[in-house]
Parts: structure tokens; sequence; C-alpha cells
């Protein structure tokens, strides 16, 4: 029998606290951000009920379906790649986006917000294994880009995104957690202004405790909440 996604929450709420006290770390550092890609609404609004309040989006137009029928008392996250051309609905619907991974698009954000008289969050995603087949900013080129981004009035860099390569096994991941744990605090070191390091968004499904242990602060859970996609 199926657990229900309240009980699959509670699982990883427990896992989580675990895996901080191993890290010597309060839990409640710790976001457990939901991924819905092709979850159903009904499906997401159980989620919130079993007090889930930040999820994270791959595609604009399925967020769009959400966001209109839930509303936005809780939080949402753009994790996917973000074509550059989405971004007047991009300032719209999300809180944050993860995913910014090129001038070009922040730049584009920036005269969307600014346009709609809000200011947007964002990460800066690196590719910290620099597979050809990932999206992120080159691990060399991370600081050089925050620079450039800072300079943009309505975008707050709060934090950086990675995805490790994909293995069955979760030590694997933790060199590439590890690696961009150490670009924040490169970053950190050079004081940019409006810049904050406040936030690492690493960890899924199969890795999710190893990137805690690495200094995690926001895990991305879809299958482990939701059971495996259709």
């Amino acid at each position: 029998m199926n657990k229900s996604i309240a009980a699959n929450i509670d699982e990883i709420q427990q896992r989580i606290s675990l895996a901080a006290a191993r890290a010597s770390r309060d839990p409640g550092e710790i976001k457990l951000m939901a991924v819905t890609k092709t979850v159903t609404t009904e499906r997401v609004k159980e989620a919130i009920d079993a007090g889930i309040t930040l999820f994270g989006e791959n595609y604009v137009q399925e967020a769009k379906e959400k966001i209109t029928a839930l509303g936005k008392d809780v939080q949402w996250h753009m994790i996917g790649h973000l074509q550059t051309n989405k971004s007047k609905y991009v300032v719209h619907l999300f809180n944050c986006v993860q995913s910014v991974d090129r001038l070009e698009l922040a730049q584009e954000l920036d005269k969307r917000a600014g346009l709609a008289g809000y200011k947007i969050d964002v990460f800066i995603e690196v590719n910290v294994s620099g597979e050809q087949t990932k999206s992120g900013v080159a691990a060399s080129e991370t600081i050089s880009l925050v620079k450039n981004v800072s300079a943009l009035e309505n975008i707050s860099v709060r934090g950086l995104m990675t995805m490790p390569p994909f293995s069955d096994n979760p030590e694997d991941s933790r060199p590439y957690f590890r690696a961009l744990k150490e670009i924040s605090r490169q970053i950190s070191q050079e004081r940019i202004d409006r810049v904050m390091m406040d936030e690492l968004s690493m960890g899924m499904t199969d890795d999710f405790e190893v990137a805690i242990e690495e200094g995690a602060t926001i895990v991305r859970i879809g299958r482990a909440i939701f059971g495996e996609r259709k």
C-alpha cells in the first residue's frame, strides 16, 4: 500500500533531523522544498495541508496552472532551466528563480521585475561537475557572474544551487556539494554589495542527507514525497 503524502513528509523530516544531527546542525536551518513537476494540483494541495510551504517547479506553464489554482500563500521557486523569453511570466509567478546561470537571463529578469514594480530573489545555478548536458555557470566563472548580477537593481542574489551528476551512490555527490559550499564561502569573502550567500540549494531524493551534511539549506524533494512520476 502506498503511504500518504503526509506520511512521506513526516519520514523525510525525520531523516532531515538525523542528517542535521550528524553534522551538528540545527534542523530548523534546513528547508524542505517539494518539487511538483508533473504532480497534480490536488496532490500539491495535500502537501500544503501537510505543512509544506516551499515548492519548486521546472516549467513555467505547469507552474502557472498550479499557482493560479492554489495561490501564493506558499513560496514558489523556479528550479528548471529558464529561457530568457519566459522572464516576463516568471516575475509574476515566482518568489525566487534558482536557475540563473547567465547574465542575459538576469538582465531580462531585472527588466521585467522593474516593469512590474517587483524585486525578485535569485540563486546562481552552478555546474560544479562541468557536465556538458547540464545547465549552470562554470564553477570558475561563478564569482564573475555574481558580481555582474549584483549591479542589477531589481534582483537580489541570495545563494547558489547545483545538481551533481546522477549516481546510484549518494556518496558520489559529496565532492560536488562540498565544492558548492566552498564557492559560496569565497563569494561571501568578496563582500559584494547586495549579495547574500544565505542559501545553498542542493540535494534531492537520493542524496539529500549527504547534502545536509555538507551544508545544504534547501533540499529539493519530489519522488520521496509524491512517488514515482508517471
